[in-house]
């Protein structure tokens, strides 16, 4: 039998190396392991090589997303069930844990778990037996099980939320995974991956990033880290090799603000629209609106230099967002309806620096150095 391959891992920086190495020395010790990490950041892959690189590589990998089912749903998903154990349980049915036997159980979005599942997760990881849904009969397994989350599961502890021995049994080691913001070295690489890889998948070749592009994804702060990423470089490569399909001039791949935002459009319908409008009760006078629509500007007086004044006015909106927003200029561009490709742009064709502050004559200071959270 071939031995399967760990997940291919891509990334130079030191962070991302740092995470590999812990992932190959606790991939030997068969003990619970927890992963955190912002969402996108690769979590289930890294759970994927923890089995891949430990003694149970050839046993099965199970994989839950404890989110996505019911506190009822999940007891069963995960610890099976006799036949009559709820309406429609017509026979006995194996849970994940018994398929798991021998194997690595990936529990992603732990935290999400019910106390009630969580004292039976508790039973098993800490002496490896359970009973099915409805049954009576304890059933034991050997199954290595790796957790996932993207929150403070010790803030939950201490909240009530999450129970804190269950978090000190799953926790023999936690690896946490750097967002893509603090892995700047692995953007151009990454992009360079995901563009070449859907340019075989469309049987073409890759025509590699314009200077513009590259220069947008390191600005560019990826909320969604790699998976953003990797949906961003995929689109815009389908779409630039598409075009060129159809008879455009060849050339690199370039990045558009909807390439990188594809919700970014002028006829994207406003949060308005969905919402529900009530009906005043007999009595009572409708609620008058939270805020008064903005007045229109004063238009100045005698001809006017249509470009500066809107430059004017463009600098004052920026500089009065990066100061209410302290300097945060993702927080400054969602306060001006923007997205951060678009402010960006406007930081850099007005002089602003990386940090938000100004390193232009004219534009003053703009606000407090930009968070590593940008």
């Amino acid at each position: 039998m071939a031995t399967p391959s760990p997940p291919d891992l891509i990334g130079q920086s030191a962070t991302w190396l740092e995470s590999l190495e812990r992932v190959s020395l606790a991939a030997l010790v068969e003990r619970p392991i927890l992963v955190i990490g912002e969402r996108g950041t690769g979590k289930e892959l890294i759970a994927e090589r923890l089995h891949y690189l430990s003694p149970r590589w050839d046993k099965p990998f199970v994989k839950v997303n404890c989110g996505a089912l019911s506190e009822d749903l999940l007891d069963s998903e995960l610890f099976g069930h006799e036949a009559g154990a709820f309406t429609g349980a017509t026979k006995r049915r194996q849970g994940r844990f018994e398929q798991a036997d021998g194997g690595t159980l990936f529990l992603d979005e732990i935290a999400t778990a019910s106390m009630q599942v969580q004292e039976k997760l508790l039973r098993v990881v800490e002496y490896g037996q359970f009973q099915r849904l409805g049954g009576e009969d304890t059933i034991t397994t050997d199954v290595r099980i790796v957790a996932a989350t993207n929150v403070d599961l010790p803030g939950r502890a201490a909240e009530g939320r999450f129970r804190p021995d269950l978090l000190d049994r799953l926790a023999f080691d936690v690896i946490t995974l750097a967002p893509l913001r603090a892995r700047p070295e692995d953007i151009i690489l990454l992009a360079e991956h995901f563009g070449q890889r859907i340019a075989r998948e469309l049987e073409g070749d890759f025509p590699g990033w314009s200077r513009s592009a590259l220069e947008a994804m390191c600005d560019y702060s990826w909320p969604g880290n790699v998976r953003e990423l990797r949906n961003a470089a995929e689109r815009a490569t389908f779409r630039i090799m598409a075009a060129q399909a159809n008879g455009a001039p060849l050339g690199p791949v370039t990045l558009s603000a909807d390439m990188l935002d594809p919700f970014n459009s002028p006829w994207r319908p406003s949060k308005e629209l969905f919402t529900p409008v009530e009906t005043p009760r007999a009595g009572h006078a409708p609620a008058p609106p939270e805020r008064a629509p903005a007045a229109s500007p004063a238009l100045p007086e005698g001809p006017v230099d249509f470009n500066t004044v809107v430059s004017e006015l463009e600098k004052k909106l920026i500089a009065a967002a990066l100061e209410t927003c302290r300097g945060h200029q993702k927080k400054a561009a969602e306060h001006l309806g923007l997205s951060y490709h678009q402010m960006r742009g406007l930081l850099r064709k007005y002089g602003y620096g990386r940090d938000g502050a100004s390193v232009g004559p004219e534009s003053g200071n703009a606000g407090e150095t930009e968070t590593s959270e940008n």
